[in-house]
């Protein structure tokens, strides 16, 4: 049951920014996430400030510099969007791995780089670390879906699949408050939980996402997502993987391989990117560096199969960007 809560349906950002000046009050994009939240009582909150009639925050807008995506622009537009796919492929394949087409027809691309842990304990009635509470319960709990990489005391999964993929992009998104604007590196936009347990993202009270920016492509550039889910809509990712490449020649001149549903933030396999950065891609780098990307995973009781599914996701997708299609 949702908690009572007013209402106000913002006509402009300027409105939205300094409805949320106000303390008790959440922006609401899509809704998917924040409805969800209120019901399971994550949070509470006295003010929902909607965002639906901005229309300045929606679409796709090419220039030099590269891509603006609005923060209200629908998952399932990105997934469709003839330039996205063109010159972006791995975040188009990621959006369309977003949940089911009901809810990428309403959630945003906002929204989902914002979304809340989807850890049972958090989500459930636990007086959780996360939640002000003594302990992580999933350290010693039902932690099958929880983190290898990066879980310090908390080890939830970040769930997105457009923020990896935006990560191995080198996007990022700017940021609006009433009292000025901000742009923050995709990559610099998420809390691991050592340093903050409480958040997960750079957002301040008053703060939300306007515009995801992507820079231009780089001649030679290839990129490609996929995630290993238990079933093929309506889950998140057990394991995934988002990798951008920059080829001179036959030659890997940049790497970024970054992993879902195995860190609370997009996690970047940098010991897998050191294998393939001056390396020809050929099979015997795509084994190394697939070897790389589960190295220093640090596996819970019930979660150790993610670590070999590091290793076959990689290396096909490195297979993938050297075989036609």
């Amino acid at each position: 049951m949702l908690p009572q809560f007013s209402y106000i349906r913002a006509q402009s950002l300027a409105e939205a920014l300094a409805q949320l000046e106000a303390g008790g009050t959440r922006v609401s994009a899509g809704g998917t996430d924040l409805l969800g939240c209120l019901r399971d009582r994550v949070f509470d909150s006295s003010k929902i400030v909607s965002l639906s009639a901005v229309d300045t925050l929606r679409g796709i807008t090419a220039n030099g510099a590269g891509l603006r995506i609005g923060a209200l622009t629908r998952i399932a537009e990105i997934a469709a969007n003839p330039l996205i796919n063109a010159r972006y492929a791995v975040l188009a394949q990621a959006a369309g791995a977003v949940a089911s087409p009901q809810l990428r027809h309403q959630g945003t691309i906002g929204g989902n780089i914002c979304q809340k842990p989807r850890c049972w304990y958090y989500r459930g009635d636990f007086d959780c670390l996360r939640k002000g509470g003594p302990m992580c319960y999933a350290v010693g709990g039902e932690n099958e879906y929880h983190a290898v990489f990066g879980g310090g005391p908390c080890v939830y999964v970040h769930p997105s699949d457009t923020a990896p993929a935006l990560v191995a992009l080198g996007a990022s998104v700017r940021i609006a408050a009433a009292r000025g604007a901000r742009t923050v590196p995709l990559e610099e936009f998420h809390v691991r939980p050592e340093v903050d347990v409480t958040r997960e993202t750079v957002l301040e009270a008053g703060e939300i996402v306007t515009d995801v920016l992507l820079p231009a492509p780089a001649p030679g550039q290839r990129s490609t997502y996929r995630k290993v889910r238990a079933r093929q809509a309506w889950d998140f990712a057990l394991v995934g993987a988002a990798i951008g490449l920059r080829l001179t020649g036959d030659r890997v001149s940049e790497a970024r391989v970054v992993l879902s549903g195995v860190a609370p933030v997009p996690w970047r396999a940098r010991e897998a990117e050191t294998a393939l950065n001056g390396r020809r891609l050929d099979r015997t780098t795509i084994a190394r560096a697939a070897a790389a990307a589960a190295a220093g995973a640090d596996p819970l009781e019930k979660n150790g199969y993610k670590v070999p599914l590091i290793t076959g996701l990689v290396e096909e997708r490195l297979t993938a960007l050297i075989t036609p299609a």
